[in-house]
Formats: C-alpha cells, structure tokens, sequence
C-alpha cells in the first residue's frame, strides 16, 4: 500500500485534480492499494484564516465576498470534473453544506467579536474538508471507488489548536478500524490533511503545511511500503531554483538529510514529516505529480555514498541575529540557561545558536518580528548585571539569513568548511557566525540577508552540485550585489 498526499498546487483547479487522479488510478491499476491525503486548494486556508479574522471585526461583507469565490472556486471544478455525472448533485449538496458551516463560524465569532485558536482551527479546516469530497468524487468518475473520510473521525490529537500533536497508539487503532475495511473491499479512502480531533471531539490543525505530517502519520499507522508527498517540483532540489537556476533534483537522500534540508528552509517537505517515517522505517518519495514519471526524491533510513559529498545548500531568510555579551559573563554558570530561559518565557524559536569559546558572547538566531521582543526580555532577565557592566549589551542584527550546507558525507570528509568558507571568502561575502552539530551533517553560517542568494550560488558552485555546474576554484569576483 502507498499513501500519496496532494498539496495545495496538485489541486488548485480541475485540470490539476484530473492528473491528480489519474496517478491515483494508474497506480491502483498497477495493483498496489492507496490511501489519499489531500490539501486545500492552494490560497484557501488563507481566504478562510482571513474571513476568521475580519469576522472578529463585524466586517460580514467581506466573509461573505470570500465565500462567493470559495464556492465559486469549488463549484467550477465539480462542473468541470462531473460534468454528467448523476453524483454531482450529492457533492454539491455536500460542498453547500460545508460552505453553510462556514457561514455560521463566521457569524459566530462576529458575534463573538473574537476569534480564539479553537475557532481559527474549525474555519481553516473546512478547505480540506471541502477537497476530500471533490477528489473521492472525481476518482468514482475516473473508475476508482473511493470514499471521503474526514481525519477527525481518527487522528486524535491533544488540545493545543493550530499546532496540535497527535496521540499516536489512538490514531493506530481507529485509523486501522476504519480504513482497513474500505481498503479490503477496494475502496480508496480520501482523506482530510491537517485537521485531527481531540479527544472530546474538537477539531484540531497540525499546523501550516500539516498535511506531508498527516500522511506521514498514517504511513505510520498503517505500515504502508512507501509515503508518497505529491507536489509541484521534481523532488527536492539542490538549492532554491529561483536563486540558483542549475538546481537539480537530488536522487537520495537519509531522513538526517531530508530533515535537516526542511528544517533550514526547503519548502518540499514538512519538517515534521521526517519522525513518524523515521520512527517506521517508511521510505518517502517526493514526486511530481505533474511529471510522476522523473523518479523524484526518495528519502530513506541510511545515507549511501555520492560522488558529492554535500547534498543540498538551502537558506532562511527575515532573521535576527541577538548577541548577549559582557567579559563579566566569563566563566560564570548558568549564564546560557538565563538566555534561553527568557527567549523560551516569550515562546519564541531559536533556529540556531553559536558561543565563543570564551563564553564573553552568546549569538542566536531567531525570526526578525520577534527579535524586538526577545531584546526586551533578556534585558529585564539581566537588567541587574547590565547596571554592574557584567553584561556589557543585548543587541540585534537584523535582517540576517542563515545559509545551511547539508550532506551526511561531510561528516567522514576533511576540508569541507575551508571550501565553503572559501568560496564565499573569495567573492567577498563576509560570514557573521558559524555553527555544526556533532553529526556534522549540517554546516550553518549566518550571512546579511542581501548576501545571501550570491552565498548560495558560490557554495553550490564550488561543490559543483546541479546540472551543469562542475566545482570551482574560487575564482569568481561576483559580488553579492550584483549576484541577482
């Protein structure tokens, strides 16, 4: 069995589900059972998060303006996909009900005149359960059996709404009871991304881009042979294509590799993707559904050797660099703990961290809107080793990027740091701040933002990754301003 998931670029109108589906149908020809995860329509849950919003503003004519182009949206694929099909009329009456509860969500939190993350999580859901209806529809008329099958009726989850995490050995047992009958009798359930339930019956999101995570988790839960993440790409690439146009896609990767890639800005795969594939031994494949016949990406437990020994270069944008420093803070204990415990009390999210030897510093990185309100609370945290000049200042650089170097090889191979730093040295990029992990798997620097898309291109070039590219000596004087 294979579970394929369907972003929202796989099905943003008719002519996207139709390839979709055909996938689906070749492959249950094939022989091979599926289970469907679908998202919404790409820009749907961000027309449904903001109705939510400006309906905690009494603005009614625009949640209903949003509405009209939801329905519309929805109403002209089902047209396109069914065109005489006698099941057309049970999906509209199915879509006009969903849309008649997005209606009543609305006024209610109008009402209201605020929307909490239990609401936001029972708006944003209804583009999911929306798809579920249309895609199970247009397999029928493609001659596949399928059913809808929304994930709350088995992805129990806890109660922390918009980020929720799912109770696995629940979800094992009612995904199995439920979907093991439906695939016993050749039907292909479709079902919701993203949304779980409590265990009081709450529905829940995992959170943006939760649905790779939901398919993960079934992958799981129903020891699938491979998860499918469908997207609009050929895989994952080696760099951002848009800064380096000789990208191209990687074959293999291991799931240390794949999550270090996600976690440093590749957009192909959901960070929280990798665990629950890891944890079951489930190889992912990254394809696209539009070209399914390029084999992808296929991620997998052990790294196998490549003639490069870097896999990919990928990059985060819109950081701050904060830096804690002060020759009182030599040698006294507790010093990191106080920093991170303050960062922590403002439930922000440090991406990367570097200290000196010397502990006269502490550095990290974190997202520039928040980096305002992390000054402010390490300087009440240390407000009285600021007076005594223990602590000399808490400042901020901002916008930084942080460029990470990612491949499993790099751990058994010398030399790799000097090229990096060697290819950005020679075009004049300056590095801020570096960190590695004990696995060296990953090498992280922290660049001005504007350097970081010729940063990008050197480092790639040098270990020449890409279609085209062959590795170079450091020769290029192009400078980061001129690099786009």
């Amino acid at each position: 069995m294979i579970v394929m998931k369907f972003g929202g670029t796989s099905v943003g109108n008719a002519t996207m589900i139709h390839q979709a589906v055909t996938l689906v149908r070749q492959t249950v020809q094939a022989g091979e059972p599926v289970v469907v995860v679908v998202s919404a329509m790409n820009g749907v849950t961000d027309a449904l998060l903001k109705a939510a919003t400006v309906a905690a503003r009494r603005d009614l004519d625009l949640c209903w303006r949003i509405h009209r182009a939801i329905q519309a949206r929805h109403g002209r694929a089902a047209r396109a996909l069914l065109p005489d099909s006698p099941g057309r009329h049970t999906l509209q009456r199915g879509l006009a009900a969903l849309l008649r509860d997005f209606r009543r969500l609305c006024e209610s939190i109008a009402l209201l005149g605020e929307c909490t993350p239990r609401g936001l999580d029972a708006v944003s859901s209804l583009g999911e359960r929306l798809m579920v209806r249309l895609f199970a529809a247009a397999l029928e008329v493609g001659g596949v059996p399928a059913r809808p099958v929304e994930a709350s009726a088995f992805l129990v989850t806890d109660d922390r709404y918009g980020e929720a995490t799912p109770l696995l050995e629940e979800t094992r047992t009612r995904s199995r009871a439920l979907l093991g009958p439906l695939l016993a009798e050749g039907i292909t359930p479709v079902v919701t991304g993203f949304i779980g339930i409590t265990g009081d019956g709450v529905i829940t999101t995992l959170g943006r881009g939760g649905s790779d995570y939901s398919a993960a988790i079934l992958g799981r839960c129903l020891g699938c042979r491979e998860v499918w993440i469908c997207t609009d790409v050929d895989g994952v690439l080696t760099a951002d294509p848009r800064l380096v146009p000789e990208a191209d896609t990687i074959p293999e990767l291991s799931y240390a590799e794949a999550a270090e890639l996600s976690y440093f800005g590749a957009k192909v795969l959901h960070p929280k993707t990798i665990l629950p594939a890891l944890e079951a031994g489930i190889p992912l494949r990254v394809v696209n559904t539009f070209h399914p016949e390029d084999p992808g990406t296929l991620v997998v437990a052990q790294e196998r050797p490549t003639p490069s020994t870097v896999k990919g270069i990928t990059a985060i944008r819109g950081l701050s660099l904060v830096t804690v420093e002060g020759r009182g803070m030599l040698g006294v204990p507790g010093i990191a703990a106080r920093v991170f415990a303050a960062v922590a009390q403002e439930r922000i999210s440090v991406l990367m961290i570097s200290q000196g030897s010397s502990e006269q510093s502490i550095c990290f990185v974190i997202p520039q809107p928040v980096a305002e309100r992390a000054q402010i609370a390490l300087e009440a945290q240390f407000e009285q080793e600021l007076a005594r000049r223990a602590i000399d200042r808490v400042t901020i650089q901002s916008p930084v990027a942080i460029v990470a170097v990612v491949g499993a090889g790099m751990r058994r191979t010398p030399g790799i740091a000097a090229r990096v730093f060697g290819a950005l040295g020679a075009n004049g990029i300056n590095v801020i701040c570096i960190a590695q992990g004990s696995s060296e798997c990953n090498v992280s620097l922290v660049v001005d933002e504007p350097e970081m898309p010729a940063a990008v291109r050197h480092i790639h070039r040098a270990f020449g990754l890409g279609r085209t590219a062959s590795p170079t000596a450091f020769t290029s004087k192009e400078h980061p301003s001129t690099g786009d």
